[in-house]
């Protein structure tokens, strides 16, 4: 960086940044330009022969600025972009996202780790993506994990419950080498790049090469690895797909903030709705604005194939060059002039009013909001909201999570063990509404006096028309007719009624929205919680549970030395005596128990 300046006398005519500060040192504005010199001698000239009356009023706060060169003007565009997100200078558009995409890190350790992040630092891992969904990130984490064996574990301080089960490779007590365990992260890494083919094929030749020296049981694990990847991977196809992909953006602004809405078309078909605020827009042009978003918005978010707009941006051609080098594939930004993207652009630029017309309003109370917009009979003060949880219909639970006043009130909660076989969600959800709700039956003769009497203000659905259309059916059958029903849809945020085929779109930014989704995403998490404890519980149930003397830290000493279950049933008297904590009449106890139980 240059010295501080008063004038842009002394600075070349070459690309570069351009920062400007206060008297104070703070920087207020951040700029780039092919030809520095003439771009900052526009802003050194009377008051009146400013371009625009923000720049007035960012000269009246000036003191000096700094400059950095660059070799090209794409240089000078992303040092500009990290410069405004790094400062966020008062004069500058803003982009009011405080979206931070998740990635897939992979550690830089001696034994390699895998899970979420949205921060990416220096630290030589390796990081993928961004996703715009999380849930499908973290499951394709825990296929990774699950299939190749990874660890989990923050310390490596010996096996647990995970080698037990087979869903790691137990590197903390050298059960695996540093180098096949490696073997299995570059195959990780291969996957996540979309490669499986080449994957597949490796797997296939050590497969091989395995069963050519007789290693059965190892040539047998990556066969099962093919054949999961065959199953799972190749009916997704994580390759990129040949259909193009595209955002659609429209924008609407009053003279303080605009709206944006993009709707991203993947495989032919709109999947998402993505609505974001850009602030300090005043005495910009709409161009500006649009060319503002696109660089903000995309230094961060993932990249399509193709961007479609209203109209044309600034410098398109080095963003485009940019865009470019960030996505590895190539990149358009095009003007809508066909009929169908033209519709497209007017839906996009409708939500977007929308959203300006929702955000510029005073804070509403969200339970005021709710009614409102979904025109229930009274207060929403008591919202009552389901999920289910499991795995193929094992260790199914439901879960009924209660929201008075707008706040969670845990004391109230509900946990269902579903009875329902096999894993049909319809149906258990299906049961637990009827469970929950026959304590209110008019039918009901058995009055009680806990928090099932209660006739909740509305019944929160997580699904749209398929699984609210069942809970009205379930009223129905019960006689209820004064709670009221509804369903929120987790793919564009939708809220279905009875009786209503269209559904209602709450803005991004409503307050009755946020509720909505905080009601379901806290008994999502109730119903996780409940499933992995029940599975948990009956993984690690044993025969060792009922001895008496054999606590939580001698039944690990017992695996931990025996590696197994089968180890530990298989052991003599002899070799349970040489376990650590474990005395003679233990050992006596523990192996004519399990010599009692073989028998059995």
């Amino acid at each position: 960086m240059s010295m501080k300046l008063k004038t842009p006398d002394e600075v070349p005519q070459k690309p570069g940044v351009y920062i400007m500060h206060n008297k104070e040192d703070e920087v207020i504005y951040v700029g780039k330009a092919k030809k520095l010199k003439s771009r900052l001698q526009s802003y050194f000239r009377d008051e009146d022969k400013l371009d625009r009356p923000k720049t007035q009023f960012l000269m009246r706060h000036f003191s000096y600025f700094e400059y950095i060169l660059t070799n090209t003007e794409k240089e000078a565009l992303i040092l500009e972009a990290n410069l405004i997100k790094k400062y966020r200078p008062h004069y500058n558009i803003s982009l009011k996202d405080g979206k931070q995409y998740p990635y897939i890190k992979i550690t830089n350790e001696d034994f390699p780790r895998i899970y979420i992040t949205r921060n990416i630092v220096n630290d030589k891992a390796s990081y993928y993506g961004p996703y715009t969904d999380s849930t499908h990130a973290r499951a394709f984490i825990d296929f990774l994990n699950k299939n190749f064996q990874i660890r989990t574990c923050k310390h490596m301080d010996g096996p647990c419950l995970n080698y037990q089960i087979k869903q790691c490779s137990a590197p903390c007590v050298n059960y695996i080498s540093q180098e096949e365990y490696n073997r299995n992260i570059r195959r990780v890494k291969l996957l996540l790049q979309g490669k499986y083919k080449t994957t597949i094929k490796k797997l296939k030749k050590d497969m091989n090469r395995y069963a050519k020296n007789m290693e059965f049981e190892k040539a047998a694990m990556l066969r099962d690895q093919i054949d999961t990847i065959k199953i799972t991977l190749e009916k997704q196809n994580i390759q990129p797909n040949q259909d193009v992909n595209q955002d659609i953006i429209g924008f609407d602004h009053n003279n303080e903030e605009a709206a944006v809405v993009i709707l991203s078309v993947r495989s032919g078909k709109t999947n998402k709705k993505d609505d974001l605020v850009l602030k300090g827009i005043k005495g910009f042009s709409d161009k500006q604005i649009r060319t503002e978003f696109i660089k903000q918005y995309y230094s961060t978010a993932p990249l399509p194939d193709e961007i479609i707009l209203e109209d044309d941006i600034e410098d398109k051609d080095v963003i485009v060059e940019w865009l470019e080098e960030k996505a590895n594939h190539k990149i358009k930004i095009t003007v809508a002039t066909d009929g169908h993207y033209i519709t497209l652009i007017k839906i996009a630029k409708k939500n977007a009013h929308i959203s300006l017309t929702e955000n510029t309003k005073e804070e509403e109370n969200p339970l005021l909001t709710l009614e409102k917009y979904l025109n229930l009979p009274r207060l929403p003060y008591h919202i009552e909201a389901f999920d289910i949880s499991n795995i193929s219909g094992i260790y199914a639970v439901a879960s009924m999570v209660v929201f008075e006043n707008g706040k969670p009130a845990k004391k109230m909660y509900r946990k269902f063990k579903m009875n329902t076989p096999g894993p049909n969600d319809f149906a258990m959800m299906k049961e637990v509404i009827t469970r929950r709700y026959s304590h209110i039956s008019p039918n009901n003769t058995n009055n009680t006096s806990d928090s099932l009497s209660i006739h909740p203000d509305l019944v929160l659905i997580d699904g749209g028309k398929g699984q609210l259309g069942m809970a009205v059916d379930v009223f129905k059958k019960l006689n209820i007719t004064d709670v009221p029903l509804a369903g929120l849809a987790k793919k564009f945020e939708e809220v279905y009624l009875p009786g209503q085929t269209n559904p209602i779109i709450l803005p991004r930014q409503s307050s009755a929205l946020h509720l909505l989704q905080y009601v379901r995403d806290e008994s999502h998490r109730f119903a996780i919680t409940f499933h992995r404890k029940l599975r948990s519980k009956a993984f690690t149930k044993s025969i060792l549970d009922d001895i008496p003397g054999v606590g939580k830290k001698r039944k690990q000493a017992l695996l931990t030395h025996f590696e197994s279950l089968d180890n530990i049933y298989n052991a003599s008297f002899d070799e349970i005596c040489q376990v650590k904590g474990i005395n003679q009449k233990l050992a006596k106890t523990i192996y004519e128990t399990l010599k009692e139980d073989k028998k059995e």
